[in-house]
């Protein structure tokens, strides 16, 4: 025997056995117990992979009970119980439940032959904990390890693949958690999210889109047009004195930014080196820049209207998702008091949303505002019109301006004049919230949006066409780089009004709210003009492009320091605002207002420069062409004299330059986008139905629980009247049997046992 201090048991229980039984057991009785503990002793063999026969390890005894006792060494003991315990978490291998071993082998013997993803995810559907499921793989991956050794020979073609796949998603998963860490903005915008809910977020969602753009459209630029340029550029001999960054004249003249200085040779380093053609070069850059930003933008349009329109918590409202998905990874107390506000402000503008949905207004109140809302719109309109007038007389007489005054701060006039109507003009469309009073503070900022982007994009077709019709035919020499240098100047002074308006007119405005006229309070952030600030920023570089190239370099530049700026002056002087609403929406109108009508504008007036217009004489790299797109005429005419390109002319002939062929792509892009509104709106009135289902259902289960519960409380009424009646008749039965053996000599005797005994 061991000694106490090394020991521990474990109990086998047996049927109670009497105390006579015990002392003198029969031979039937002393083979089943020893049945019983041999294979006992042989199940702690199997599951612990130890040797327990041996005397020095195990040894048995009887309790007072009439149990086996097995005795075992400490580490003996402490490894089996970890195992019994994995085991009995698991209802797989535990002695004393032998349907649950069979359960258990069943499922390991099922478990054994998946690969390694069908594995993992058939114990992550099993319901058991964390702690089970890490048990039971391990006991699946060793009794693979055991039969491992069992098998022959492998398919090599299908140890590969599983090899490779399983690097593929070790890959995915480490690369995915690396652009996570370094996505740009990631911690500020999850604060402002948290702080001032979506709407205000979608316009620094906005931004960060467009910045993307940008560094996209400047590195395919930089790498195609401008590096190329570099390697036979000359040395600039102007002077540089710092007033060509806001002018964009002088020193920049010469150098890679504008049109004007990129030649129209073919480069060639060496005899026997390859050419390289500026001309095809710079058109088919600009033109794959633009394509790509077109289909960017329909992708775009396409997924987030996909995330956003077509979901079902927009009928549900998503409460429960929200209260009920708590993400138990989050651990850090600034991390948890973020999450804690951005749940709080979405719970906010969901229930602000049920709430306003179910607004009902009189019909006095419905014609009042309908009036209001006719009045702003014809006040806004007619703003927009005298200022496209006054941009129209401005332009005009801007360039008999410039050839009278040689002041360098005179190409500043037409640009100063844009950037204040632009800032002041929406200013005076946000007053009008005050009339209209909008329920949905979606509606409001549609309303500005519409109205501000009107006034913008008529303003820079005005530009456009004074560009196209007077400065391209006024006989200037180089009117490319004119064009290149007044888009710059419009870019930035534009940005130098957005940072003195975002670091002292609102600064003041929250000065005198809090300060002067406390009445007005502390201002909220006005998405509309903002967001239309971004579009009509980028409508100009877009523009721009084919006259100034660097000019997404310079857009990069300007959309990296207003993130940072609007920070800054949201957080100081801003509020959250007064009526919470979700702006899921959002992202998809801002995207489709700056592909239509900003894009496509854009694509208008570049393809009526490069087909109408004819290049200047003495600078460019399509100087002396008749047409821009002449360049690609004399391309298409050398390659069809050589056999090998045949293809490449079959393709422009047939495709690129039919107007049948675009003609039927549109008509098929149009059918496939109607097809795609149609089942999108099926869709939704099927999310619909099926959630007013599931309502329904769930209202069906109520009532059958509540007449449930009223069946079980009738029969348990029911239950306790037998009850009393039964009791009623025992009693006058057992009155009576006692009065007919009243005079039994044994009557004592049994009055003594019951009353000793009232079971009985």
């Amino acid at each position: 025997m061991l000694s106490d201090d090394h020991v521990n048991e474990i109990v086998i229980e047996v049927e109670n056995v009497s105390a006579g039984v015990q002392s003198h057991p029969s031979l039937n009785q002393v083979f089943q117990e020893k049945v019983l503990l041999d294979s006992s002793i042989n199940m702690v063999s199997s599951i612990s992979d130890i040797d327990v026969t041996d005397s020095q390890t195990v040894s048995k005894r009887n309790d007072q009970k009439g149990n086996w006792v097995l005795r075992f060494s400490t580490p003996l003991s402490e490894s089996m119980s970890q195992t019994l315990h994995s085991l009995e978490c698991m209802g797989i291998d535990t002695p004393g439940s032998s349907h649950e071993t069979v359960q258990g082998q069943k499922l390991i013997a099922s478990l054994i032959p998946m690969t390694s993803r069908d594995r993992i995810k058939a114990i992550r559907n099993q319901p058991r904990t964390m702690e089970e499921k890490r048990n039971l793989r391990k006991i699946v991956d060793k009794e693979k390890s055991k039969q491992s050794h069992h098998i022959l020979q492998f398919n090599c073609c299908v140890q590969c693949l599983h090899s490779i796949s399983q690097t593929y998603r070790r890959s995915k998963s480490s690369l995915s958690e690396i652009l996570s860490s370094i996505s740009l903005w990631q911690k500020t915008l999850k604060i402002i999210g948290g702080k001032f809910g979506t709407s205000i977020l979608s316009y620094f969602n906005f931004l960060r889109w467009l910045l993307k753009f940008n560094i996209f459209s400047f590195i395919l630029n930089f790498s195609f047009i401008v590096i190329p340029q570099f390697t036979m550029a000359e040395k600039n001999t102007l002077q540089f004195t710092g007033l060509e960054f806001f002018t964009g004249v002088g020193y920049f003249r010469d150098t890679v930014m504008y049109y004007g200085f990129y030649t129209n040779s073919t480069i060639q380093h060496g005899n026997s080196g390859a050419s390289y053609n500026m001309q095809l070069a710079y058109i088919f850059t600009i033109g794959a820049c633009l394509t790509t930003c077109f289909f960017s933008l329909l992708f775009s349009m396409a997924r987030y209207f996909r995330n956003n329109f077509i979901n079902p918590h927009i009928h549900s409202g998503g409460i429960t998702k929200l209260i009920f998905c708590w993400d138990f990874t989050v651990t850090h107390e600034k991390a948890v008091k973020l999450k804690q506000k951005n749940l709080s402000t979405e719970i906010r503008e969901n229930l602000s949303e049920l709430l306003q949905e179910k607004v009902k207004l009189t019909f006095n109140q419905q014609l009042t505002r309908f009036s209001a809302y006719v009045v702003a719109w014809v006040v806004s309109t007619g703003v927009a019109i005298t200022c496209c007038v006054a941009v129209y007389y401005l332009a005009e007489y801007n360039l008999e301006f410039l050839k009278t005054h040689k002041n360098p701060g005179a190409v500043l006039l037409l640009p100063f004049v844009v950037s204040c109507i632009n800032l002041a003009v929406p200013r005076i469309y946000s007053m009008f919230r005050l009339v209209e009073r909008y329920e949905m503070p979606r509606h409001e900022v549609y309303v500005l949006l519409i109205r501000n982007i009107f006034l913008k994009i008529s303003i820079i077709g005005i530009l456009c066409y004074y560009w196209l019709n007077t400065v391209a035919l006024s006989g200037e020499e180089c009117w490319e780089t004119l064009i290149g240098q007044e888009i710059y100047r419009l870019l930035l002074m534009d940005f130098v009004f957005s940072l003195a308006d975002s670091f002292l007119g609102e600064f003041l405005r929250r000065l005198i709210g809090m300060q002067l006229i406390k009445s007005l309070g502390v201002q909220e952030f006005d998405i509309a003009r903002n967001v239309l600030e971004l579009i009509y920023a980028q409508t100009l570089v877009w523009i721009g492009i084919f006259f100034c190239p660097l000019l997404p370099f310079i857009q990069m530049i300007m959309l990296f320091i207003m993130f940072y700026a609007k920070n800054v002056s949201l957080m100081m002087n801003f509020q959250p605002p007064s009526k919470a609403w979700r702006a899921s929406q959002m992202m998809t109108f801002f995207i489709f207002l700056l592909f239509f009508p900003s894009f496509t504008g854009v694509l208008c007036t570049l393809a009526i420069t490069i087909w109408r217009l004819k290049p200047s004489a003495d600078c460019g790299p399509f100087r002396g062409l008749p047409f821009f797109i002449h360049s690609i005429y004399s391309w298409i005419d050398t390659l069809s004299t050589r056999p090998g390109y045949l293809w490449v002319v079959w393709i422009y002939q047939n495709l690129i330059g039919s107007v049948h062929f675009f003609f039927i792509l549109t008509l098929i892009v149009l059918i496939i986008t109607y097809l795609y509104w149609q089942i999108t709106e099926g869709r939704k009135i099927m999310i619909r139905l099926l959630h007013e289902q599931i309502i329904n259902e769930g209202k069906d289960k109520m009532f059958l629980i509540e007449k449930l519960i009223k069946l079980q409380d009738m029969e348990k009424k029911a239950n306790s009247s037998s009850l009393v009646l039964e009791r009623r008749e025992v009693e006058q039965q057992g009155s009576l049997h006692l009065g007919e053996h009243d005079s039994s000599p044994d009557l004592r005797f049994r009055r003594s046992v019951q009353e000793d005994n009232p079971r009985a």
